[in-house]
């Protein structure tokens, strides 16, 4: 039997809990897709957006920046216990009072822009996972260079990879849009899109319906 392909464009930023959160439904559905349909042959795009680009490269304090952003603490406690509860339903432990910095991501979406040309699948999942635990977890500057790199060394780069990245990370990033979409952004096959971090049925159904116009 050949196999089907199914694309799916992953449009996110490293600093936006609903990606991660979404990046955890997204692994449910595919194995849920792997199991009903073995013959599919997933290829995932991650395709980088920066929220923020008027960060500087430094990064601003986190609790300012969100207290400006929403207008009062209050109305952060609770966008927080929001995106918490979210979280916590998929696994995902978020302790928004470790998180000290706001950092500004471009160098964080160059670098994986290099590890997609050189990385396995492999490599680039650890890479996604490590960079969104440094900002969610770690409190460490996705914005440092000497930071990323070390991250890139410790999900098992070549020191060449590396060295060559390390001249990349400043070039000016070509962030992705998704024009009032926001993010995460899904996009199956092309033609069907998911705006959103929705429940694993819900994109697993996405995928279904995405391979059945596929023909």
């Amino acid at each position: 039997m050949m196999s089907r392909i199914l694309s799916i464009d992953v449009f996110f930023d490293f600093i936006c809990p609903w990606c991660l959160i979404g990046k955890r439904q997204l692994q449910v559905a595919l194995l849920k897709l792997q199991e009903s349909h073995p013959d599919v042959e997933v290829v995932l795009i991650w395709r980088g957006v920066q929220l923020l680009p008027h960060i500087p490269v430094e990064g601003v304090p986190f609790d300012a920046f969100y207290q400006q952003r929403l207008g009062s603490p209050d109305a952060v406690r609770m966008r927080q216990a929001q995106v918490r509860q979210a979280a916590h339903a998929v696994g995902v432990d978020i302790d928004f009072s470790k998180i000290k910095l706001m950092p500004n991501t471009a160098k964080a979406h160059q670098l994986l822009a290099m590890a997609i040309q050189v990385g396995t699948a492999i490599q680039i999942d650890q890479l996604l996972e490590r960079l969104f635990s440094a900002y969610f977890h770690l409190s460490e500057d996705l914005g440092d260079s000497e930071n990323l790199l070390k991250i890139a060394q410790s999900c098992g780069f070549a020191a060449d990879d590396i060295n060559n990245a390390s001249g990349q990370l400043d070039q000016p990033f070509d962030s992705a849009n998704t024009g009032s979409n926001g993010v995460p952004y899904f996009i199956f096959n092309q033609r069907l899109a998911v705006a959103g971090a929705h429940p694993a049925e819900t994109l697993y159904t996405a995928m279904l319906e995405a391979l059945v116009t596929q023909g």
